[in-house]
């Protein structure tokens, strides 16, 4: 049970959030690498089987994780347990992150725009929140505005596989509502401006050009088609470590 397990886990399984981190302060690594290690094993409990049962096991054990007043010798668990202790971490902001797993587990497509909102919500933008708390931060608006954005954005790139899948990821995949729903994520950004410690900020480093990408022309997303170039990725990340500005 180390931090340097959690950064391998997130290295091997999110190399874009891998490198948000090893761009920010080293005090800051040691509590973002468990929290986002946490997240990816949630992430991926919905996907490990086709068998409801098997998913809804392993998102229940998250949850007893977090609820347990003692650790459990696990590589992620462990250093998890530590951090919600030593950073006050909400418990209920948790919860319900892996509770919006549960939609995950059943495939079931989003009733309307409201529910997908309140899935990114939930979703990246407590964890963003989470993050942000982690690093002393005390907006919760912002960093939940900055997590929306950059939750739709990573979302938007996966529709394609989704759909592979057989799954219906957008409540409306017309091109007018893409691109209403990029907007949001450029308007939400905006709100966020400032307010979220840098070290957690970083991890959205590449939303505000994913976003602007499908304003501009939002077939880009039933093409997988959304990018940044190389050039753009390493400056933008360099940018916005230097100057606080995602």
């Amino acid at each position: 049970m180390s931090v340097e397990a959690c950064a391998e886990i997130v290295q091997r399984g999110d190399p874009e959030r891998f490198a948000a981190v090893m761009a920010a302060p080293v005090a800051a690594r040691a509590r973002l690498f468990p929290l986002y290690a946490f997240n990816l094993e949630v992430a991926r409990a919905p996907w490990v089987s086709k068998e409801p049962m098997i998913g809804e096991m392993r998102l229940q054990w998250w949850r007893d994780v977090v609820a347990e007043p003692a650790p459990r010798a696990h590589e992620v668990a462990g250093p998890f347990h530590a951090l919600i202790r030593e950073a006050d971490l909400p418990l209920p902001v948790i919860d319900r992150l892996i509770e919006a797993r549960v939609r995950d587990v059943y495939k079931e497509p989003f009733a309307d725009a409201a529910a997908f909102s309140d899935y990114l919500d939930d979703t990246a933008g407590g964890l963003m929140w989470l993050a942000a708390k982690a690093c002393g931060g005390q907006n919760e608006a912002a960093a939940r505005a900055l997590g929306w954005a950059m939750g739709l954005a990573n979302y938007l790139r996966a529709v394609p596989e989704l759909e592979a899948r057989g799954l219906h990821p957008l409540p409306d995949g017309r091109a007018e509502a893409v691109r209403a729903l990029a907007d949001e994520g450029l308007r939400r950004l905006a709100i966020a401006k400032g307010g979220v410690p840098t070290a957690a900020a970083l991890a959205a480093w590449q939303a505000r050009g994913l976003l602007a990408q499908v304003v501009r022309d939002p077939g880009l997303v039933a093409k997988g088609a959304m990018d940044l170039s190389e050039f753009a990725r390493r400056g933008g990340l360099l940018w916005a470590a230097l100057t606080g500005r995602v």
